[in-house]
This record gives C-alpha cells, structure tokens and sequence, in this order.
C-alpha cells in the first residue's frame, strides 16, 4: 500500500492534512488533453485455446486463455515485445485472502470476469531514469513533484510549507501497528524524480532503475512524447499473465521456484529500519530486468515498483462488467473515479506492486490484484511502462 495524496500544508502528511489536486502546468495539460484524445484498435484477429499453460488448474474459477492467433505485425519497436491479445479470465480470487496478514487486498479485485483484449506492443521494462531523463532533455518537461505549491492553490497554508517535494517511505525506528501507512511515509522536501528520497539522493549509478516520483500526468506525458500511451489494466493484466490462467504470479502459484524469488518484494520485518532482509537479492529498488521475464518476455510486472495504468479507479469496476454476462472487449475502465474511503480525491489504478510489498502487510504483487493512487501523487515506489497501438 502506498500514500494516495502528493502534497499538504504541511510538509509530513497526516490524516487530516489537505491534499494537493490542483491542475497541471500548461505543458503537461497539453500532454493531457491530447493523450485523451480517442485511440483505436485494428480489427480482431481470430482467438483459440492457447496450449497447456493458457489452462487453468483443476477446480478454479478462471477459464482458459484463448489467445489470439496472428502474427506480430512487423518489427518490435525498440524495447517493445508484442502481446498478442484474446480472451482470459481477469480479476482476482477471495482465497487469496489467506496470503496477506492486510485484510481486503482482494476486495476491489473481484469478481472474475471475462475480457477480450486486441494486440499491442508493450515496454520490455519499465520506463527507466536514462530513459526519462531524455524526455526532459527534449522537452523541458517540469514533474509535478517539482513544481512548488502556491498560495492561490492553498490559501490557508504558511509560506513556509509551501515546497516543492513528494512522499517518500520512511522506515520506522521499532515496529509499529500496521493499521496507519502515514507511520511510515513522509512528505519530504526536493524528492523528485532525480532526488527520489530527497535532495541528498542522486540517480548515480541508476540509470537503469525505474524512474519514480512521477505523477500520472508526467506518465502520460511521456508517453505521449514517444508515440505511446499507458496502457489500460486489462491490457497490463493480460500481458502481466503472459498466456499463464489465474495463476497467483506471472510466474505460477508458487512464490519462489527452486527457493529463489522470482520478483523484488519485502523480506523481514517492515516497515522498520533495516527490515528488508534482501532475500530476493536487493534491498530496496533493483535496476530493471534483473529476474526472468514472463512468458511474453516482459520484466518485473511483480514488484520493483508500481506502474501507472490509464483506467480511473473503482471499487466496483469488476463488479459492473460482469452484470454484463459476456465478455468485454478493450475495455478503458469508468468514465470517473470513485473510491468510498476518499471519494473527494480523483485516483488512477496501480498495477504490479513494489520492493515495499510484503505478506506482513501488502501482497498486491499478485498478478490480479489491484492498487489506486491519487492522480497527482508521486512516491519512490511508483513508475510505469507505456504501449503502443499496432497500425
């Protein structure tokens, strides 16, 4: 789980602080006004049961992957894998439940419906701090995180803790109750995407780590710049699978395969200082691509970090689209967010988890569940990846 707001009237936010959703800069509005514009999908192709791993295993309530049969069409863009598209069974089982101390981690998930996707090209990885720093070479681009706050935005705030800055995970000195994240995330002056925990952090040596501390919005703006767009969450469920039928990871049912992690999560005790024990390999975020790929050839769809996608969040999304009794095609998610615990702040979805998540407290690195944030939060443990439209 992740703070959901990006700023406040004071520097550390608390349950009570106002939150920060105010409109872009001209720049990235522009960005956003033409990443909304209507996007279209090539005809169909025909879709068939995939072989034995599109199956599903005995006794589940997901059906078969029927993946579409056709050829990519042309050459992968740089860093781009094709995804073919077809049927599968999206969404998330309540027996999962039992592998996380957090109730609820598949509440918004359910239930199980059927959705049919058209093929894409999708990102081999998530977009990385080389990658991002050269849209803000060629643009000039200006991150939410980096823009200070106004009075005219927060009229009631000191000009003191009117800073620039974004919410960073702060492990806690001993351990804490698990029943409050603001124990353990803190609004932090200067963390932007080239300062991710502060301005005494630097992107030295991580040129190839996702980039973090981007808004929805300097996602989406990035994306448009390279001729992409963020995908939608039935699009990134579909690939995250990689032809595998409700399997509990991109990899299978089980968390380790041979007593290694497959995914950079949290080991130990969290959130406490020094409580990722680093079992997977790493301690805190890895570079990209640095466990095996999906059957797709897509990299770190489970942890690392979350990844933005371009559907508004809802608790019942799942819910409405299976009263439709048939499949739905291409979905983009609802027309407005609502979530009924903050239903003032307008949120996207996560998908994918983070080197945060753990099964003392978040196992949202299960390949059906979801996760939310506000649509100008940034965080340490948030990026994305893009797609892009075969023509």
């Amino acid at each position: 789980m992740s703070p959901t707001h990006r700023r406040t009237e004071s520097p550390a936010p608390t349950p009570s602080a106002t939150r920060w959703w105010a409109g872009a800069a001209v720049v990235a509005v522009a960005s956003a006004v033409a990443y909304l514009r209507p996007w279209t999908q090539p005809d169909p192709a025909p879709i068939v049961a995939n072989a034995a791993s599109g199956a599903p295993s005995p006794g589940s309530p997901f059906g078969a992957t029927l993946a579409t049969q056709a050829p990519a069409p042309g050459a992968a863009p740089d860093g781009m894998r094709w995804i073919p598209g077809g049927e599968f069974s999206m969404g998330s089982d309540v027996e999962s439940e039992s592998l996380c101390r957090l109730p609820g981690i598949t509440r918004d998930a359910v239930p199980i419906h059927r959705v049919v996707v058209s093929g894409f090209w999708m990102d081999v990885t998530e977009v990385t701090n080389a990658q991002f720093e050269a849209f803000v070479a060629a643009t000039g681009y200006v991150t939410v995180a980096e823009q200070t706050p106004t009075l005219e935005e927060f009229p009631t705030a000191p000009p003191e803790n009117l800073i620039a800055g974004s919410t960073v995970f702060t492990p806690t000195p001993e351990a804490v109750p698990l029943d409050d994240y603001f124990r353990w995330w803190n609004y932090v002056r200067g963390a932007d995407w080239r300062h991710p925990t502060g301005l005494d952090s630097t992107l030295e040596g991580r040129a190839q780590h996702p980039v973090v501390q981007v808004a929805y919005e300097d996602a989406a703006a990035y994306a448009l710049w390279a001729g992409k767009r963020l995908p939608t969450e039935a699009e990134w469920e579909f690939a995250a699978r990689g032809g595998l039928a409700g399997r509990l990871y991109a990899w299978g049912d089980e968390l380790t395969i041979g007593g290694k992690f497959q995914a950079n999560i949290y080991q130990g005790n969290f959130p406490v200082i020094g409580g990722d024990t680093g079992a997977d390999g790493f301690k805190g975020i890895a570079p990209v691509a640095q466990y095996p790929p999906n059957a797709y050839g897509l990299y770190d769809v489970s942890g690392n970090v979350w990844e933005w996608v371009s559907d508004w969040y809802r608790p019942d999304t799942y819910a409405r689209r299976k009263l439709a009794g048939e499949a739905v095609r291409d979905p983009r998610g609802p027309d407005a967010s609502y979530d009924p615990s903050e239903p003032g702040q307008p949120k996207r979805v996560h998908r994918g988890g983070s080197f945060l998540c753990t099964d003392r407290y978040c196992t949202r690195y299960m390949i059906g569940t979801r996760g939310k944030g506000e649509v100008r939060t940034a965080s340490n443990h948030l990026g994305f990846r893009c797609v892009k439209v075969a023509r």
